[in-house]
């Protein structure tokens, strides 16, 4: 794949995420522009923060010459020091090629072979190994892009086959050569937001699949129910005019088209109005997708972004402050609301299932209640984990500490946004789990009659690999066999709404 800095999609940035893709740079001109201007600071008298100073609290002490390529090795393995469980490889990889990207646009004044050697490292499959805890997101992702950078120059950890290993002989097994700075770059390197950005990005390119899963439970859901499609016409959200509830409203009548079980009921309901958790999924789920495009516009750009500090202009040097994450903290905590509410709607549609004097069906969805419990306590599951959600949703954006003795003194908590932002979809994916599976025996109790057939063909799939359940089971495995199944996409609702 050609890259192209300032003009990365979300396509693009999904593949580099899943891997197996050789990353080439075009044009390496910019590059060598804005390194000239940095070797010739480096060079002089005059002080240039980042090249010949120390950094934060320290910006006024000055560096000699001959220290320089010290500066930037110390800065490294004094940033180093994350702690927690490592960054997955999909988020390790999108922090390799946005680096790399950002880097390339020539504003950070870096040598090729920086570049090449995020480059080289993400085609070989390199993986640094990256504790995710640490960052505030200001100054940069400080300590995770510290560990990614101490791992590209041999001293740091490399992840390897899921296992923490020393990075230099992973780095001689593929054929690389370990990195060495030169002045500025290791600030250049650190000082960014690819971290917070890149977890970010996972969680957004995860929320795709399970959006479009939850659309597809929604929709089983309301035809076990006997619910009514009524809801979902056409005109009803054309003339509220909010793109993303037209669209989803489109999807749930696709869906929910030929369905035995809705033409069984359509004269003489004597339900006049489905509860909300039926009715008004256009409206909730149309909302979260908005949200979701409008985090995907601000994280796209942010992957396209230079982030570091200073920059370099022409012919000087000019320090701002692009290295502070706000964009991508507010945009995880817009996120973290649309996978909350997801989870939340799909909770209260378990609800309903289970209770005979709403959804008419068995109790507990089970044949003979007393002597089974059928989904009665899989519910409880799903109201743990979704109140779970509401704490986490909490926005961590407002919550500023400062650091640096007060040099830094607000800061985004942009990684902490997007790091919480895949606990989230974890518990938001195993309610949509469950609520498959409930559904799913709702439909069941309503045989002979089948429901549509994009329905009835999730519905097949899921049998497939979990029973039904007219008498009581052993759940736990169904559950966590639904949840697999959602994430490889077996359980996508055709014609899902795409996010960009």
């Amino acid at each position: 794949m050609k890259l192209l800095p300032g003009h990365l999609d979300l396509a693009q940035l999904r593949a580099m995420a899943a891997g197996g893709l050789t990353l080439e740079l075009a044009d390496w001109s910019a590059i060598d522009a804005s390194s000239q201007l940095v070797a010739d600071a480096a060079a002089g008298d005059a002080p240039v923060y980042g090249v010949n100073t120390g950094f934060g609290k320290l910006a006024s002490t000055r560096i000699a010459k001959d220290q320089l390529q010290a500066l930037q090795l110390n800065l490294i393995r004094s940033h180093s020091v994350g702690v927690g469980a490592p960054m997955s490889p999909a988020v390790v990889r999108l922090m390799l090629a946005t680096k790399a990207a950002s880097l390339a646009r020539g504003f950070s004044g870096v040598r090729r072979e920086v570049v090449q050697a995020l480059l080289d490292a993400f085609n070989a499959g390199f993986l640094p190994y990256v504790p995710v805890q640490g960052s505030v997101g200001a100054s940069g992702d400080l300590a995770p892009l510290s560990h990614m950078t101490l791992a590209l120059m041999g001293e740091g950890e490399a992840l390897v086959n899921g296992e923490r290993r020393p990075a230099l002989p992973e780095l001689q097994r593929l054929g690389l050569k370990p990195l060495t700075l030169a002045a500025k770059e290791g600030l250049a390197l650190i000082n960014g937001t690819q971290a917070s950005t890149a977890l970010a990005l996972h969680a957004l390119i995860r929320f795709e699949t399970l959006f479009a899963s939850a659309l597809a439970s929604g929709a089983l859901s309301l035809d076990a129910a006997r619910g009514s499609d009524g809801p979902f016409d056409a005109r009803i959200h054309a003339v509220r005019g909010q793109p993303g509830q037209i669209e989803v409203a489109a999807v749930y009548r696709e869906l929910l088209a030929g369905s035995a079980i809705r033409a069984s009921h359509q004269e003489g309901d004597e339900r006049v109005q489905d509860p909300y958790c039926l009715r008004c999924q256009p409206q909730v789920m149309g909302a979260c997708l908005d949200q979701a495009r409008h985090a995907a516009q601000v994280l796209v750009r942010e992957a396209n972004a230079v982030t570091d500090n200073p920059l370099v202009f022409d012919d000087l040097m000019v320090s701002g402050g692009n290295f502070h994450a706000e964009p991508v903290a507010l945009a995880a905590d817009g996120l973290a609301l649309a996978i909350a509410e997801v989870g939340a709607i799909a909770e209260r549609r378990i609800a309903m299932l289970i209770d005979p004097g709403i959804s008419r069906l068995p109790p507990f969805l089970t044949a003979d209640a007393g002597l089974h419990s059928g989904f009665m306590i899989a519910h409880v599951t799903a109201a743990a984990l979704a109140s779970e959600n509401k704490s986490l949703a909490h926005p961590a954006s407002v919550d500023s500490l400062p650091t640096s003795a007060n040099q830094e003194d607000h800061v985004s908590m942009a990684t902490f946004a997007a790091r919480r932002l895949h606990a989230m979809l974890d518990n938001s994916a195993h309610i949509v789990a469950i609520e498959f599976l409930a559904a799913a025996q709702g439909v069941d109790f309503l045989r002979p009659l089948a429901s549509s057939p994009p329905l009835e063909a999730l519905h097949a799939s899921l049998r497939q690999h979990c029973a039904s359940m007219p008498a009581d089971h052993y759940l736990a495995p169904d559950i966590e066999r639904a949840n697999a199944l959602l994430w490889q996409g077996a359980l996508r609702a055709a014609g899902a709404p795409a996010l960009a």
